[in-house]
């Protein structure tokens, strides 16, 4: 007698439903910042509401008080500027993660002088640089082949027309002064390394330079959006965690200049009728150290308190195009004939575009 045993049939596994939720929670992450947007509208927004209420409802200090009108313009300014910083540098982050230095490099060789510093130019906007990636950035463009013009013209607008510089202009005196800035930077930094290539001073680098050889770089690996997002991300956390002291600092001095110095103290020396407010102001900014995030909000307050825009414009460009530290970096690989020369080219840029402003304006 054969007995029939039950046959045990395996049953189809469900379909992992518990895993959904993780999979909806990483989907949420992965793009948590672009779902944040909303709510940043909606605060930069209502930023000037909630000051006011802040410092006359719950505060009750009285109108007009240079105390009232300085904390006013601090507690405004701060989550103003932190604000526009965070949301343009993420997507700036984001834009960085398709200009990496070996492409940038790529995209330099072999172009011809002015065309070349025309592309280093717009290069130098979105490609990060600081005073301390001036070496690597510097041999490497050397390494090359790619001409000395061509990569002042990287040099000079890396710093200045940068997203923080950018961001913060357009927070503080709107769009168009950001715009004109970010063009009359573009033109420095154009003619000044056209200048620089047509004068031939590749005598003046030191020699150790040209006897490196370019070594092979690995290609850029592919990167899908999600891990660009992360990038972008990763570029608030780090630009914003360096800058926002500076932001506070410059932003408490130019409260104070908003709140105490009077108008015409500032506009004696830095206004209109000045004739040595440009040349000044370029003189003082050069050896001076700050970055965008400390000097802009200072420039702001001195504008409102009578300073002429082109003389604080060129201020701020020296401040930022010719920090004293940048020059001490690149002198290990500048002699000093030609870093005399590199101040000399951008000051005067600096300075014509100060006067340029001042007369337009």
């Amino acid at each position: 007698m054969i007995l029939s045993l039950p046959i045990q049939r395996s049953q189809p596994k469900p379909v992992m439903s518990e895993n959904i939720p993780s999979l909806r929670n990483t989907a949420i992450r992965k793009f948590l910042p672009l779902l944040l947007l909303p709510a940043w509208f909606l605060l930069y927004r209502n930023l000037q509401g909630l000051t006011d209420f802040f410092v006359f409802d719950l505060l009750k200090l009285q109108k007009g008080s240079h105390l009232t009108e300085a904390l006013r313009f601090f507690i405004f300014e701060v989550p103003k500027v932190l604000l526009l910083l965070t949301l343009i540098i993420f997507f700036v982050g984001i834009l960085r993660t398709y200009f990496s230095p070996e492409r940038t490099r790529k995209a330099l060789e072999g172009k011809s002088l002015f065309t070349g510093n025309v592309m280093a130019a717009s290069l130098g906007i979105v490609t990060p640089f600081c005073s301390c990636s001036a070496i690597p950035l510097f041999l490497g463009f050397i390494e090359s082949g790619i001409p000395l013009g061509v990569t002042f013209s990287f040099l000079i607008a890396a710093p200045m027309i940068n997203e923080v510089a950018v961001v913060l202009l357009f927070g503080l005196f709107g769009w168009k002064t950001a715009l004109i800035y970010v063009l009359t930077g573009l033109v420095i930094a154009i003619s000044a390394g056209w200048i620089i290539g047509r004068l031939h001073l590749e005598k003046w680098v030191e020699g150790w330079v040209y006897e490196l050889k370019a070594g092979s770089h690995p290609e850029d690996e592919k990167i899908t959006f999600s891990a660009r997002i992360k990038m972008g991300y990763g570029a608030v956390k780090e630009i914003v965690g360096k800058v926002w002291l500076y932001v506070m600092l410059g932003i408490a001095v130019g409260a104070g200049v908003h709140g105490y110095v009077p108008q015409d103290f500032m506009a004696s020396f830095m206004g209109k009728s000045a004739w040595y407010s440009v040349p000044l102001s370029v003189l003082i900014g050069i050896p001076l150290y700050s970055n965008a995030a400390g000097i802009i909000p200072i420039v702001s307050a001195l504008i409102e308190k009578g300073a002429a825009l082109g003389t604080a414009l060129a201020f701020m460009m020296a401040v930022i195009g010719l920090s004293l530290p940048e020059m001490i970096i690149l002198r290990k690989v500048l002699k000093m004939p030609l870093i005399f020369t590199f101040i000399g080219v951008v000051g005067s840029g600096i300075m014509l575009v100060g006067f340029l402003f001042n007369y337009i304006f």
